[in-house]
This record gives structure tokens, C-alpha cells and sequence, in this order.
């Protein structure tokens, strides 16, 4: 995937300006699809060269004018193409497995120090997804579809995967203590 397609679909749910696309992938996206505001600017202004986004300029109060960015046809049909490809389900890159893979030939205490930290990430990310999860889905899935049901999904997935990390690393520490 590159983070074209991560910022279709940001822009398919909400225009935006690059400032608030990067605060929304700080906040969403990034956890699954991390870019720097340095990458999305560039990508946006790439993006708008091959006429999958359009640019509109919103004057602001005692501010230049913000541009805003939306999704062209051209930009739909790209991201409905991505959508539709095989997505490779063999390849899962992990630096942080191949850490724990070769510890024994390193310093075993700076790379349980790794794991120690990584842990800590992963009990920030699943506390920052379970209270999306309390705000915005009280009531679970009742009701939702499309778009909503997707994303409530995925916040769902998002928990798991850091359910995961946090059982694994916490085995593997234990093994280690």
C-alpha cells in the first residue's frame, strides 16, 4: 500500500487540509499507516499533479487561506481499484520479531529494554482505542452500516491487534525473567 491510498481514503470520509489530515493520522489512520506532514504534503501535492485530488482555497480570518483537498473521480476510481487488488496476507514485517529472534546473539538486557518500551506503546495505543471505542460505540454495532460500521470495525481490529502485541511481549518477557 503506498500512503496514496491512506489518504484517499481520508479524504473519501472528510476534505481536508494537510494539516488536518496529519492531525487525523496521528489520531486514526497513522496507527495503521504512519506518514510524517513532511510525506502527506508531498504525496497531496503528487496527488494533485496526477489529478486524483482537487484543491480548493478557504479564506481564513487573520490566516493565509487554507487549502483544502478533496478526492477527484479520477482519485475515486484509483482508490476503488486499490480496493478491489489482492492484498498480500503472506509478507508481515516486524522489526521488533527479528529483535526478538536474534537477541541471543546481542546484549539480551538492551533488547528486553526494547520489548519493555514497546510494550508500554502498545498499553497506550489499546488504552487510546478502548476509550474511541466507549466514546463513539457505546452501544456497540447496533445500527451501523457502510462507512460507520467499517471504521467501528476496524477500531475493533485495532484492539485486537494490540491485544495481541501485549500478550506476545508480555510471554516473551516472562520467558525472560
Amino acid at each position: 500500500m503506498a500512503l496514496d491510498h491512506a489518504l484517499l481514503v481520508a479524504l473519501r470520509e472528510q476534505p481536508g487540509s494537510g494539516l488536518e489530515l496529519a492531525k487525523r493520522f496521528s489520531r486514526s489512520i497513522g496507527y495503521f499507516w504512519p506518514a510524517t506532514h513532511q510525506q502527506i504534503y508531498k504525496v497531496l501535492g503528487r496527488m494533485e499533479t496526477e489529478g486524483w485530488v482537487s484543491v480548493s482555497e478557504v479564506a481564513q480570518t487573520g490566516k493565509p487561506a487554507k487549502k483544502v483537498y478533496d478526492v477527484t473521480p479520477a482519485g475515486a476510481d484509483v482508490l476503488a481499484a486499490w480496493l478491489a487488488e489482492p492484498t498480500d496476507t503472506h509478507t508481515m514485517r516486524s522489526e521488533l520479531a527479528v529483535k526478538l529472534r536474534g537477541a541471543s546473539f546481542g546484549d539480551r538486557a538492551a533488547v528486553l529494554d526494547v520489548v519493555r518500551a514497546n510494550l508500554a506503546d502498545h498499553h497506550v495505543r489499546l488504552d487510546h482505542y478502548r476509550q474511541l471505542m466507549k466514546r463513539d460505540y457505546t452501544d456497540g454495532p447496533v445500527d451501523l452500516a457502510g462507512l460507520e460500521l467499517d471504521q467501528y470495525l476496524v477500531l475493533r481490529g485495532g484492539i485486537r491487534v494490540e491485544e495481541f502485541w501485549i500478550e506476545w511481549l508480555t510471554e516473551y518477557l516472562e520467558a525472560h525473567a
